[in-house]
């Protein structure tokens, strides 16, 4: 028993340590799993719980309990857990936050039936599985560019507005970093991070606005896993804008670069202003360019706190300059304050400068330079009265004409003006008053030179005299004398008058006698016409010649023989330098005869011709009449006849015919003398004739017949009257009689005929001029020619042709109200110009005659009743009155004169103006800016509205608020009271304005109020905990309300009230007592991007007592960009395209441009094209389009197509492709040269491919004209073709190749309809094209395209082809069967070339129709074609 009752003790015992743990603690087990792990991870490997659970033998059994979400599966027979996530993650994460899962295991002891719950804690271990995200996608700060560096920008990322980490421990804690941008490298070096922890962002480099405006910075955010490798980052861009600050002071305008720098160059303004004007004529003044600063710092925000420039004369010289300009301290207008004498100052230069006036000048300086222009008073002159120049007859045209005749120097003619200075060019213009077609003068310069225009002969015309005149457009030079000199050239040879000479001697003669007077002439001058003679061959010895005179004599101790013969060879030359000398020859042949002494003596010539001009001087040797005796007798000679008033005189030994008075051609013309030479023997006396012509020199002044009235008169108001005539004579000769006439001083109203004739050249008006002193000049038309004038009295006769004219088209006159009745207003006055006139006045309206009248002699205008200004407003009359009154001229015809009368009833300013409160209250924060509106008071004047009585104006009683006046300040017309300087004043302090209200009326009226303002508590003012806040961006779709931000403002023991004051529209609403900013109305991007708000806050007590308290604190910024939404779809440029496509094109040609826009930005405004369009018969397509270009291209080839069409659709699609869509309709007509003209014209085929757009569209205008809605199409722009075959090119000349569409019939319209619509209106086409050609360019012509001559050679070439691919067969035949097939489909394609050549040969001509033509499947329309 006892061994029993120990076995069932230990029985027991055992049975009790079932269900238990076989280790020692309580019965909960912790474990720990990775997060993510997969399905069937084990989490517990054995419970360790004492007893069996599986048959046979077990002992206890296990059940799971609070399995949650059956995470866990529990294996009872190993007592092992497993994980359960099948088709799921065990995630610590959010969203699931399965960071803890427990659950029970429950063992039951089936010995004894007892149960123990063992717990198992599984904690889940996290796991690095999740990157960073920042709060929003950019973040933004604004940083003023005077921020010192080391000064913390940005502290965006605290209180979870930066990264997160839903992970766990370091694996969710963040620390930041900045990333290299490659896009922005310098923002790396612009910022760092200041704590690794927070986030804030630190200045590490000063900004500069001008630089740079913005910096674009990645910052980085980690997760601090252990082990770097595991770590994840993400990255955001933190936008940095730079504020400008007032670093910069102003600079002058127009600024110019210095090389690549940021400096300007030196600037200088100019200016002319003429002398002796009166500044009110000019003022201001005109600067070149205009004087103007700006701030180099042009973004200062708010606009408000940028600072106005202000503008100074420095200095300048001379250093009177204050007497007579001065600058405009604000608008920089330049004044003339009182007329400049240019004999005082020609040139006065001002140094200006521009500064800001806020304290920080930083100035800038520009130069002013102003001449003084010479007023024109003064008449041109030239430095000397008369002036000596020289030519050689030899000069090409061009030449200037020398100073001396050396020709070494030109002649300078100086023309001077005093109203110009010596140093400058006077800008005269010189003009010759005769032979102007030979000779003229340099147009500019202070020294002009003569040039000659045409050769000149010296042997024609020896002199040249003519005058020249200086004229500055208004005053005119004395005329001054130019002679010019012809300096000879050796142009002309000593020429014989006979080619050879027969003479006859006589063995009796001595040695020394003369056998032959030989004459060589030579028209040069000089050594150039000194011709000196020689024997070349032939004399023998016998015979010498005197080389000065050429005379032959018998040289000394020579004995002639008998029948002897000679032939002497003798030469003449000039004395010209040996490389111009020129000379000639002739023969002498000298024949021996024996003594006679019976022949008389003989003249050499048997008659002489002689021309002498009647200015010939007495004494002149005319002629040399010596005869030869061949006896050697003594010879005597005579005047036989011809000279009965003995003009001539004849010397008696030796011949010589000498002038004995002076000659004159008007009386005797001509002469015949017969003369005599006698030798004294019987029948020794010879005769010969001497005929003179006296030729005329230009010696008598043309002579007015003074019989010819001199005083004529002519009607006014008609052209081409005749108005006398004048009668000259002139005895000279030729041109130098020949007289021409011409209008002295008035060529411009009067003309005169060549016979002298007058007629009036435009209608004169007597009123302007009554008489015209007429000169007129009679000249003959000699080289230099004589003139006479002779002065008329034209008297201009008066007829009724004007009307008469007051004094003023429009009289205004104020007249005050109540004014009594007959009270004069004002008095016309009005004169008719004609000679003869009585004027009297009258009111043109019987209406106004009831209010005014007027007396029709003296014109005084008087007022018939009482007017009441009130009582003329209340009845809707008015205080004006408007009408016309009338001069008229009761003994003329004309119409009479008018004049516009206006009467203004003034207002007798009846009221004051009337506060509305007797009484204002403000507050006012303690520190406020200058410029602070504290409140506003208000007055009303009870006069009528619009009248200066009625205007009401405020200014501040100083005398009565001595010390308030000078920090408070009322605007005169809106009468807001304002802090007129920067408070800094005690709190609950109480100032007393007075404010005075005014009228404009006369006899100004006024009323006065009481302003008091407190100086509030600063506890009372609230203040905003930021400057300026920014918002994340609004989508421009947000719904009304949608809450955009929140503002906040603290005040101690104070609710706070906040307001929108300004940069709102409605667009934006505040809750008063939040501060949460909302939509208060739908947003548009499109319309307005950003909005900047001013937000105040006050305390509410101080709002329910209707008063503001603006200040530093109390106001902030909000700055709110709007995000576009896509929310426009794409518009098309058109509805419908018109394009065109060539037969021969080839594939991927492009063929017209598809545009479509997009309001929206960004990718929303990204269009991408596709086309809607059927498919050709193999399921083609007919044309492609690019997807984001829009060009359509060419997809397949259209041989034989012409006259067909296309249409099709297109569509775009913005955001890539993946947005909005819009379509528009397309029709490509096919054509080819048959439909196209040629537009030739002279310039390069680059100028007509810059300005194709336009010389289109210029086209297609007037296309247009004759077929509405025809679009023009360029097919090709190239090079002229020209010559045979059009196989040559002139690239300085264009072909441009073109057809027109016509839009009802999708087709091209003939070449022949759009050759007359082009040329029909040819001229005025080149009008339109010149400002896109050129001055010069415009279109040549327009032709028909060089189709024949393209077509003809191919054809040729298709011919010999033929035959050498039927030959080639022939030989190939014999070698393989394969060749052949090859040559056949060769021969088949050649075939069908010919047939298009062919087709394109025999194109149907006008009129006829086309056959008709297989129908293509991928055709919509097939036509045949119309006429051509």
């Amino acid at each position: 028993r006892i061994g029993y009752w120990c076995v069932c003790v230990i029985a027991f015992s055992l049975h009790r340590t079932e269900c238990k743990l076989s280790r020692s603690g309580p019965p909960a087990t912790i474990v720990t799993i990775d997060e993510e792990s997969p399905n069937g991870t084990v989490i517990v490997k054995n419970m360790q719980i004492n007893g069996r659970a599986e048959d046979p033998g077990r002992t206890i059994s296990l059940t799971l309990l609070d399995n949650y979400a059956y995470w866990v599966i529990l294996d009872p027979l190993r007592q092992r857990l497993f994980l359960n996530s099948t088709g799921r993650v065990l995630d610590r994460d959010p969203p699931s936050y399965i960071s803890t899962v427990v659950v029970k295991v429950q063992c039951t002891n089936e010995l004894v039936g007892t149960v123990i719950l063992h717990e198992v804690r599984i904690v889940i271990r996290d796991k690095n599985d999740n990157t960073p995200r920042f709060q929003q996608q950019r973040y933004y700060v604004a940083v003023n560019e005077l921020t010192p560096a080391g000064t913390i920008i940005f502290t965006g990322f605290g209180e979870d507005n930066g990264a997160t980490d839903i992970d766990d421990g370091p694996n969710g804690q963040i620390e930041y970093g900045i990333q290299y941008n490659p896009n922005d490298p310098v923002s790396n070096e612009t910022v760092v991070v200041g704590n690794t922890l927070s986030g804030y962002i630190v200045l590490a480099e000063r900004l500069n606005y001008e630089e740079r405006t913005r910096y674009l910075v990645i910052v980085q955010a980690n997760d601090r896993a252990l082990y770097n490798a595991n770590r994840r980052t993400t990255t955001t861009t933190l936008t940095i804008d730079v504020l400008d600050g007032d670093d910069l002071g102003p600079m002058f305008l127009p600024c110019v670069l210095v090389n690549n720098t940021q400096d300007c160059n030196p600037l200088t303004y100019r200016i002319t202003i003429p002398e002796f004007t009166q500044p009110r004529e000019l003022n201001p003044l005109e600067v070149t360019p205009p004087i103007r600063a700006v701030d180099m710092d042009r973004n200062i925000q708010p606009p408000s706190k940028r600072p106005e420039i202000h503008y100074y004369i420095l200095v300048g010289q001379p250093s009177t300059y204050p007497e007579y300009f001065s600058l405009n301290r604000t608008t920089a207008a330049l004044l003339l304050l009182k007329p400049v004498s240019r004999d005082l100052y020609t040139k006065f230069i001002i140094i200006i400068k521009a500064e800001q006036d806020n304290g920080h000048p930083l100035p800038a300086y520009a130069d002013l330079i102003i001449d003084i222009l010479d007023e024109n008073n003064q008449a041109p002159y030239f430095q000397f009265q008369s002036y000596q120049g020289y030519i050689s007859e030899s000069s090409p045209v061009g030449t200037t004409i020398s100073a001396s005749s050396n020709l070494t120097a030109p002649l300078g003619i100086i023309a001077l003006d005093n109203d110009i200075e010596e140093s400058k060019d006077p800008l005269v213009t010189v003009t010759l008053d005769d032979l102007s077609t030979i000779f003229d003068i340099t147009p500019t310069g202070i020294t002009r030179y003569l040039r000659l225009l045409k050769p000149v002969d010296r042997e024609k015309q020896m002199t040249y005299t003519f005058t020249m005149m200086a004229s500055d457009g208004i005053q005119e030079s004395t005329r001054v004398t130019i002679n010019i000199l012809v300096i000879d050239a050796n142009d002309n040879t000593p020429t014989f008058s006979e080619v050879s000479d027969t003479v006859e001697v006589f063995t009796d003669m001595q040695p020394g006698k003369t056998v032959l007077q030989l004459k060589a002439l030579d028209a040069d001058d000089g050594l150039n016409g000194l011709v000196t003679y020689e024997i070349l061959a032939g004399a023998q010895g016998d015979f010498i010649i005197n080389n000065c005179t050429g005379q032959i004599t018998i040289a000394p101790r020579t004995a002639l023989s008998m029948g002897h013969s000679y032939a002497l060879t003798v030469k003449a030359a000039d004395n010209a330098p040996d490389i111009q000398r020129r000379s000639s020859i002739t023969t002498v042949y000298i024949k021996v005869l024996p003594p006679n002494n019976q022949s008389p003596p003989r003249f050499p010539l048997f008659t002489y011709d002689l021309e002498v001009s009647e200015a010939m001087r007495i004494g002149a040797m005319l002629l040399n009449l010596q005869a030869t005796d061949r006896e050697n007798d003594s010879i005597t000679y005579q005047i036989l006849s011809g000279d009965i008033q003995q003009v001539f005189n004849l010397s008696k030994t030796i011949g010589l015919l000498l002038l004995g008075k002076t000659l004159d051609r008007e009386t005797t013309d001509q002469y015949r003398l017969i003369v005599t030479a006698s030798d004294g023997n019987l029948g020794g006396t010879s005769t010969t004739t001497v005929n003179i012509v006296v030729t005329d020199v230009n010696d008598n002044n043309p002579t007015f017949d003074l019989t010819l009235p001199r005083n004529l008169t002519v009607q006014e108001e008609e052209a081409n009257m005749f108005v006398g005539q004048v009668t000259v004579t002139d005895p000279d000769a030729g041109a130098n009689g020949l007289v021409r006439y011409r209008i002295v001083n008035h060529p411009g109203f009067f003309t005169i005929n060549e016979n002298g004739s007058i007629f009036t050249a435009v209608p004169l008006d007597r009123e302007l001029r009554s008489q015209y002193d007429l000169i007129v000049e009679a000249s003959d038309v000699a080289v230099d020619p004589r003139r006479t004038t002779f002065t008329l009295s034209v008297l201009v006769i008066d007829i009724d042709d004007n009307s008469p004219e007051f004094s003023q088209k429009t009289y205004v006159v104020n007249v005050p109200e109540n004014s009594p009745v007959d009270t004069v207003l004002l008095r016309f006055s009005a004169v008719d110009a004609d000679l003869f006139s009585n004027v009297t006045y009258r009111i043109k309206s019987a209406e106004d005659m009831k209010l005014f009248s007027v007396n029709p002699i003296s014109g005084e205008l008087s007022v018939l009743q009482t007017l009441d200004f009130e009582d003329l407003a209340s009845m809707g009359m008015g205080a004006n009155y408007t009408f016309q009154v009338e001069a008229v001229n009761q003994a003329g015809t004309m119409p009479p004169g008018e004049a516009t009368v206006t009467i203004r009833i003034t207002d007798m300013n009846d009221f004051s103006p009337v506060f509305s409160q007797a009484l204002y209250k403000g507050l006012v924060a303690p520190n406020a800016e200058k410029g602070t509106v504290i409140t506003t008071v208000f007055a009303e004047d009870q006069d009528p509205p619009g009248t200066p009585a009625s205007l009401v104006r405020y200014r501040v009683e100083d005398d009565q608020s001595p010390y308030s006046g000078s920090i408070f300040d009322v605007e005169e017309e809106s009468g807001r009271i304002i802090t007129k300087v920067n408070l800094n004043e005690q709190p609950s302090v109480t100032f007393k304005l007075v404010v005075i209200a005014f009228d404009d009326g006369e006899l100004v009226k006024e009323n006065r109020t009481l302003v008091e303002i407190t100086v509030l508590q600063p506890s009372r003012i609230p203040i905003f905990t930021e400057e300026e806040y920014r918002f994340a961006p609004v989508s421009e779709l947000s719904p009304v309300g949608r809450p955009v931000g929140s503002i906040l403002a603290a005040a101690i023991n104070q609710t706070i009230f906040y307001s929108i004051v300004g940069g709102n529209e409605g667009e934006f609403q505040v809750n008063n007592q939040t501060g949460v900013i909302s939509t208060a109305k739908l947003l548009d991007y499109e319309t307005v991007t950003s909005y900047v708000l001013r937000v105040q806050a006050d305390s509410m007590a101080v709002v329910k007592a209707q008063l503001r308290v603006p200040s530093k604190t109390n106001s902030a910024k909000v700055y709110i960009e709007v995000h576009d939404e896509n929310d426009h779809p794409p518009v098309f440029t058109r509805k419908f395209y018109i394009g065109g496509v060539a037969e021969d094109a080839n594939t991927f040609s492009s063929v017209l441009k598809i545009k479509a826009t997009d309001a929206d930005t960004g990718n929303y405004s990204a269009n991408a094209y596709r086309l809607i369009i059927p498919p050709t018969a193999d399921g083609g397509d007919s044309f492609v389009i690019e997807q984001y270009t829009g060009i359509i291209k060419t997809a397949i080839m259209y041989r034989n197509m012409r006259r067909s069409y296309f249409k099709f659709e297109v569509i775009a699609t913005d955001n890539y492709g993946e947005g909005l869509s819009s379509s528009a309709d397309v029709v490509v007509s096919v054509v080819n040269q048959l439909d196209m003209q040629v537009v030739v014209s002279n310039v390069p085929p680059t100028v007509v491919e810059e300005n194709k757009e336009q010389l289109i569209a210029i086209m297609e205008r007037y296309v247009q004209d004759q077929i509405p809605g025809a679009k023009v199409v360029v097919e090709s722009i190239g090079p002229q073709l020209f010559g045979d075959g059009f196989d040559q090119k002139d690239y300085t000349k264009s072909d441009l190749l073109v057809y027109a569409i016509d839009p009802m019939t999708n087709r091209a319209i003939s070449r022949q309809e759009l050759f007359k619509s082009l040329h029909e209106k040819l001229v005025d086409i080149n009008k339109e094209f010149q400002p896109y050609l050129g001055q010069r360019g415009h279109i040549l012509e327009i032709r028909t395209p060089d189709i024949m001559a393209r077509v003809k050679k191919p054809a040729q070439a298709v011919g010999y082809t033929e035959g050498a691919l039927l030959a080639l067969a022939i030989i190939i035949i014999l070698c393989c069967i394969p060749a052949i097939v090859i040559i056949m489909v060769t021969y088949k394609q050649r075939q069908a070339e010919c047939a298009k050549t062919a087709r394109i040969q025999q194109a149907p001509p006008a009129g006829k129709s086309a056959a008709p033509r297989a129908s293509t499947a991928n055709f919509y329309e097939e036509l045949g074609d119309s006429s051509m």
